[in-house]
């Protein structure tokens, strides 16, 4: 997408007459304008001069994003000059605007309501010199419409270009208030020439002019304060660009040296020493230390760094003294990364501001055809040229559209500005609108739910053995293994601080376990099987396997070599892939909400079953290959609104199936583009807080969207006078102007309110609405939450030796999946079988051959 910074808009009119104007441009393919921002995105494939002409023949100016500020920063660093960018630069100016007009005002008032109403002295000039009153109040209500110049310059710009905005209402409203009082004071000097001094003091109460000029002054009264709420609404985005370090010191020729930022390179060794941020993206390599990640996880415990690990830019190091090697600089940090992903979602429109777009388009002729029928309604029913213009003058100064410009955009800056904060990352304004609309998450087990790497869960050893013997020796013997369970059983044992053995003749033997000599013993590890074939293994601990199997972990039996030569079992150790801490609470938290829970998993349907009744499931899928995921999402997606959560590259496509892709922080880069919204933290009670502050923006929006329909469609009735017949109710131009003034600051008051939302407070989770939605969608996913595509004619059942754990599951499970004809596998080590669904004939020869490359065998096909 790219960006472009759009000036000279004054309300929703003008947005969305600019978004008309772009979007007619050829080639572009879509176009958001926020007047929040004064941004605009446009994606699609268009010269920047050709977008900049359709602004500028609209009647606005606009400049590709961060073009002046390039030229105009000096070499500041692209944080620093975006956060200039956001400078509240409106609220100075605005400011001193009002003090001026004030200056003039006072006056003013005082001369024509003071004096006339309630008897104010003035001077003895001026006292009986009804015609000076006047000329003096024209002068200080040109004094303050020469201040306030840009309201007409913009009005009449725009209704010149048919394009009316708010600044066209205040134009006209005062600009009527002055000219009937200036046909006034002329009508009075005629009276005066004929010394008809009735003539001139009714002349005298026909001024109008402190109506246009309070009108003006109490419109920027409204801008003023409207501009100091805008600028709050950007500030989690400031302060994120605020945390860009300036400076690094990096390492040339052993020296250390002090650059800017801007000088950093891939590659370059940089320092970090205790108190300092890390300037860069970058991986330890040498050194150790604790982080505080807060700035882009908002979690506030320290992370331990040591060589290997990942540092990111703008985290502080605590503790140790760090030499780093630059992996992403500039735009590419992770940091950076955030603040485009904020600035992004800010550019782009939610789909519930298409219906404030609608009417805003609209809005302002309408108000104006409002304006004069009620002029000439008045005039029709008799009444005076004061009262009719007075009506009509509050009907354009009461209508105010920059209430409805803003409902939407204000809400979703500070809501995206909350989940950055927080480490929630919304990637569009769509993606904060729909995620709280979510009826079903897909959960994808390894690395979402569980932690993705196995760890050792039971040590069971036999009588007279310790826990210690038994780890040291399943240690010496899996240190020399790469299989994934081997490093569990190593960080097990290292984390004891165990001594190592050392291992001699190592020896590993295909799906079935691994062999070597320690302390001149032969010692064994594997599955039941393997060792069963050298060691007595008894019921008891046959039982105790079972058991352990049945709650999704893999037993691993290992035995040594005792006095008299036979092998004797040591023990069995139990590998497991854990669940987080986390997840059964952030499960419970979605179900409360009224979602539905569904995990999906390659494993098979016996582990898959115990990690879902474990983690509190609703249901579970097993045996579900990557592009298998996705069918299941696009199945779900047939029964409700579907979220997918995924870290891997294998959930990519059911991420961009799912109508929410939500990515897991810690993931792969493909999970993170394919995702629309990003969990910094990796862990899954994010997952329940995104939606909680999801619900809780769009619940903004739409009391803000009310309460400016609702003022509109109460004020411009009170305005016209339709109540003045029977309740005697009539508003003058002056209050019409202040309650128009406080409209906007109101809905963008409102939206600041979402900064003090508590997305992990579970208190309103059990909302009525939310548990009958779930109910339906239950009822639709119970019918056949597995449904296959087509029903398939063929299974065979192959009887297959030496799979010993999960990953021996999936391997068969791939290769017999990939052979032409192949429909389905359905794998288990602890039964030792593949039950394989056929689309068409295979031979029993092509599937044996196929997993017995595999290292495995195959002991019988039927």
């Amino acid at each position: 997408m790219k960006q472009y910074t759009v000036t000279g808009m004054s309300c929703a009119a003008c947005s969305a007459r600019v978004e008309k104007a772009v979007s007619h441009v050829a080639g572009v393919e879509s176009c958001s304008v926020s007047l929040l921002t004064n941004s605009m995105g446009v994606e699609g494939d268009v010269k920047d001069a050709d977008i900049i002409a359709a602004v500028e023949q609209a009647g606005y100016g606009a400049e590709v994003k961060g073009a002046a500020s390039g030229e105009n920063q000096g070499g500041k660093s692209g944080s620093m000059a975006g956060e200039e960018m956001l400078k509240d630069r409106e609220t100075p100016v605005l400011k001193r605007r009002l003090i001026a007009s004030v200056c003039f005002l006072v006056p003013l008032m005082y001369l024509s309501m003071g004096h006339m109403m309630w008897g104010w002295p003035v001077p003895e000039v001026l006292k009986e010199n009804h015609v000076a009153m006047g000329l003096i109040q024209l002068l200080l209500t040109g004094g303050v419409m020469i201040i306030n110049q840009k309201f007409f310059i913009s009005g009449f710009q725009s209704l010149w270009h048919r394009a009316p905005n708010m600044d066209t209402l205040v134009a006209l409203g005062a600009g009527a208030s002055f000219g009937y009082s200036v046909y006034a004071l002329f009508a009075m000097t005629d009276a005066q020439m004929r010394m008809d001094m009735d003539g001139v003091m009714a002349f005298m109460h026909e001024f109008y002019f402190e109506s246009a000029a309070m009108i003006l002054t109490l419109i920027t009264v409204g801008k003023m304060l409207e501009a100091r709420s805008k600028g709050k609404t950007t500030d989690a985005l400031k302060s994120l660009m605020r945390l860009a370090p300036k400076k690094a010191v990096i390492l040339k020729n052993g020296e250390e040296q002090e650059v800017s930022i801007e000088q950093v390179k891939k590659g370059d060794l940089f320092v970090v020493r205790p108190g300092e941020n890390i300037p860069v993206d970058g991986i330890v390599v040498d050194g150790s230390s604790a982080v505080n990640e807060a700035a882009l996880t908002g979690e506030s415990i320290p992370v331990d760094k040591e060589a290997g690990d990942h540092v990111s830019a703008a985290t502080l190091n605590q503790s140790g003294f760090l030499k780093c090697e630059a992996l992403r600089v500039g735009e590419d940090t992770t940091l950076s990364q955030i603040i485009q992903m904020v600035s992004d979602a800010a550019a782009t429109k939610a789909p519930i501001a298409k219906v404030a777009d609608r009417v805003s388009g609209v809005f302002v002729p309408i108000v104006i055809g409002i304006a004069a029928m009620t002029i000439a309604v008045w005039l029709l029913a008799g009444a005076s040229v004061g009262f009719a213009l007075a009506r009509g003058i509050s009907v354009l100064v009461i209508s105010c559209p920059c209430a409805l410009g803003l409902a939407t955009p204000v809400a979703i800056m500070v809501g995206n500005g909350m989940g950055a904060k927080n480490g929630i990352m919304f990637k569009t304004a769509v993606s904060l609108e729909e995620t709280g609309k979510v009826e079903i998450v897909a959960l994808d087990k390894t690395g979402t739910i569980t932690s993705g790497e196995p760890k050792v869960t039971d040590l069971l050893p036999v009588e007279g053995i310790t826990e210690e013997m038994l780890l040291s020796y399943a240690y010496a013997l899996e240190r020399k293994s790469e299989h994934p369970l081997a490093a569990a059983v190593i960080r097990e044992a290292e984390e004891r601080h165990l001594p190592g053995r050392e291992a001699e003749s190592f020896q590993a033997v295909p799906g079935n376990g691994l062999t070597a000599v320690v302390d001149g013993k032969k010692l064994r590890g594997g599955n039941l099987a393997f060792i069963r074939q050298e060691a007595e293994v008894s019921e008891e601990r046959k039982r105790q396997a079972e058991r352990l199997a049945s709650d999704g972990k893999t037993p691993l039996f290992f035995s040594l070599q005792a006095s008299g030569g036979e092998q004797e079992l040591l023990g069995i150790i139990a590998v497991a892939d854990v669940i987080k801490e986390d997840s059964p609470r952030a499960i419970r938290e979605l179900q409360n909400m009224g979602i539905h829970v569904v995990m999906l998993t390659g494993d098979n349907e016996r582990t898959a079953n115990a990690i879902g009744a474990q983690a509190g499931v609703d249901d579970v899928i097993a045996g579900v290959l990557p592009d298998g995921k996705q069918k299941v999402v696009e199945n779900l997606k047939q029964k409700g609104k579907v979220a997918m959560v995924g870290d891997g590259i294998n959930d990519a496509p059911a991420l961009t199936s799912a109508d929410m892709g939500i990515a897991i922080g810690a993931g792969t880069d493909i999970a993170i583009d394919a995702a629309d919204v990003v969990l910094m933290k990796s862990r899954l009670s994010d997952v329940p807080a995104a939606i909680r502050l999801s619900r809780a923006t769009l619940r903004n929006i739409h009391e803000n969207l009310f309460w400016a329909f609702f003022y509109n469609l109460i004020g411009i009735p009170l305005a016209a006078g339709v109540w003045y017949p029977l309740l005697g109710w009539k508003l003058n131009p002056m209050f019409g102007a202040a309650a128009m003034s406080l409209s906007s600051f109101c809905v963008v008051t409102n939206a600041l309110r979402l900064n003090w939302f508590h997305m992990n407070d579970t208190v309103k989770d059990k909302k009525r609405k939310y548990q009958k939605a779930k109910q339906k969608v239950e009822e639709k996913v119970k019918e056949n939450v597995k449904e296959k595509e087509e029903e398939t004619t063929m299974t065979k059942t192959m009887k297959i030796e030496g799979m010993m754990c999960g990953h021996c599951e999936a391997a068969v499970k791939k290769a017999l999946e990939a052979l032409d004809g192949v429909e389905a596998a359905e794998v288990s080590h602890e039964k030792g079988t593949a039950v394989v669904t056929l689309a068409k004939e295979v031979e029993d020869e092509v599937l044996k051959k196929t997993v017995e490359e595999k290292d495995y065998q195959v002991i019988s096909i039927c």
